[in-house]
């Protein structure tokens, strides 16, 4: 049987600290009635095993301070004064235990909701990374609160710049900055511009960007209710070259020897 030092500790705690009490005042000196001190141990009791530990060591504490008033007392027994702050203590001690017990239980609910919570989007954040669809999360200020493993691999984005939250203007900067986009330099200012401006109105109407690399994805953002946004980078390399003209192919081709983005405006081309 396993032992519970938890569900004793606060009796035990009580019931020494009245024995320490008892043997301070009868042999060395005067002490006070060590009744707020109880009351601070029934709430440590409660908090740490629950509230029948923290009544238990109510019922100890009272009795203790009933014990220690009529060694005080010069007339034997109690008189009605005495019965009222008894009255008072067992009052206070035992709503000490109760409320501190059912903080307690509150909390503990609180915090398995909160693991349960996090266990959730790590399952989640994992099943995210799997996907080949860029997934960016934006807070209210437009801060990256999560970046999934394909948005950093199309965009050439490291996983420390990715943990950094950085704000979706960040985002689109590094894209102008690693060549990302198939688009001629003096486009860039204006496409970043337009897309910033967009994101923050939510809307939703999807388009068609076109990488350096080749790479066609079709990017959505999505408001939140909480103010944030989703935007979603879906691969349709597939869907939007299925166009081309198969003649042209040995062309295309032969073009890789040049530079990727000579390559890329070719095949915007040849849709």
């Amino acid at each position: 049987m396993r032992f519970d030092w938890r569900a004793i500790s606060g009796p035990a705690l009580t019931a020494t600290t009245a024995l320490i009490a008892f043997v301070v005042d009868r042999f060395l000196i005067t002490m006070p009635n060590p009744a707020p001190l109880f009351v601070c141990i029934v709430a440590l009791a409660s908090s740490i095993s629950g509230i029948t530990s923290g009544l238990i060591s109510a019922a100890i504490a009272v009795v203790s301070s009933a014990l220690f008033f009529l060694d005080h007392r010069t007339t034997p027994g109690f008189d009605t004064h005495d019965v009222a702050r008894m009255l008072m203590l067992a009052a206070t001690a035992a709503g000490t235990a109760v409320i501190t017990g059912l903080l307690r239980h509150k909390w503990i609910d609180a915090f398995a909701a909160e693991q349960e919570h996090h266990a959730t989007a790590a399952r989640l954040e994992a099943a995210l990374d799997q996907v080949d669809i860029g997934i960016v999360l934006l807070d209210s200020d437009t801060r990256a609160e999560f970046i999934n493993r394909a948005f950093r691999d199309y965009f050439a984005l490291s996983d420390a710049q990715a943990d950094s939250k950085p704000p979706f203007i960040a985002l689109m900067y590094h894209g102008r900055d690693t060549g990302a986009w198939e688009l001629p330099e003096d486009e860039l200012g204006a496409f970043i511009a337009e897309r910033t401006e967009k994101m923050r109105a939510g809307d939703s109407t999807p388009i068609n960007i076109n990488l350096a690399g080749g790479e066609v994805l079709r990017f959505s953002c999505t408001a939140l209710p909480d103010g944030g946004r989703m935007l979603s980078y879906t691969p349709v390399t597939d869907l939007v070259r299925h166009t081309d003209d198969p003649a042209n192919a040995e062309y295309y081709r032969s073009l890789r020897g040049g530079s990727v983005r000579n390559l890329a405006r070719h095949l915007r081309a040849a849709e």
